[in-house]
């Protein structure tokens, strides 16, 4: 049994307690603190916090072991990438130059670029388990009955409470196509080679779009037929009140967004961290 990516799973812990709304507060404003500051020390708290927070969540490695790998791909890639197009960024904005590796011709590797091109791959890896507690520990109808809490159209609420739920949905039926595939003789092992088993997987891909077209359609006749839309307000059966947890949570995260700002604007006075003036 292959365990689904992007699932919530239901677990007795501080984070699972807490409101989907306050988590999705929390979410946002780390992100924010990440996507403003260019300071290494702000971003790797942030990681120290969320890969703290990722602990007391308890998810296992195994849940999300594919979502590892891809993430460290992407890493490698944007890290090489974003060297070759632009060797000479990290001079740029800090001012100087302290090489210590030439590469070839004019590929020199510097301090200033070691340093931005860390600090632009550690901003991408800090918010992954942000977003992995979000999934794996947020009740998709809870967190919409909360947008509709805050003002937000239940319509939209429940978009979002059926998008969260659909990811799962598509890896089980993904797996259960290949597995029919693979059943008529479909070689999606290791043995075969890597173009023969993205090939196979492309066969995969048309019954997959077909049964989702199929899905979206009985879910939207399902909603019609319940007369769904039809009153301007709804009752949630599961909605939950803010707990001291979730207002610690919050008040942490807009600490920790409010001391980024006060670093960049009276620290760095900017909001890049130059270790080289």
């Amino acid at each position: 049994m292959k365990i689904r990516i992007f699932s919530y799973s239901r677990l007795d812990t501080p984070v699972h307690r807490m409101s989907g709304l306050s988590k999705f507060i929390c979410f946002l404003l780390l992100s924010f603190t990440v996507m403003f500051s260019f300071d290494i020390r702000v971003i790797l708290g942030v990681m120290a916090f969320s890969l703290w927070a990722f602990r007391v969540s308890r998810i296992r490695y195994s849940q999300i072991r594919t979502m590892v790998i891809y993430v460290a791909v992407f890493l490698v890639f944007n890290f090489i990438l974003s060297y070759l197009f632009s060797p000479e960024q990290g001079p740029m904005i800090y001012g100087t130059h302290h090489e210590f590796l030439r590469i070839y011709g004019s590929y020199t590797f510097t301090l200033e670029q070691l340093l931005y091109q860390g600090t632009k791959t550690m901003k991408y890896a800090s918010v992954i388990p942000l977003g992995i507690i979000f999934l794996f520990t947020t009740n998709p109808s809870e967190f919409a009955s909360a947008l509709n809490g805050v003002k937000v159209h239940y319509k939209a609420a429940y978009a979002v409470a059926l998008t969260l739920r659909y990811f799962p949905d598509i890896q089980r039926t993904y797996n259960d196509i290949s597995m029919a595939q693979q059943a008529r003789g479909l070689d999606m092992s290791k043995k075969a080679k890597l173009s023969r088993r993205f090939k196979n997987a492309l066969l995969i891909i048309i019954p997959l779009i077909l049964s989702t077209m199929d899905r979206i359609e009985g879910i939207s006749n399902a909603m019609d037929l319940r007369g769904f839309g039809k009153k301007k307000t709804r009752t949630w059966y599961s909605r939950g009140a803010f707990s001291r947890v979730d207002w610690a949570a919050i008040a942490i995260s807009a600490a920790i967004f409010a001391a980024s700002i006060l670093i960049s604007v009276f620290v760095n006075h900017s909001r890049f961290f130059n270790p080289f003036v």
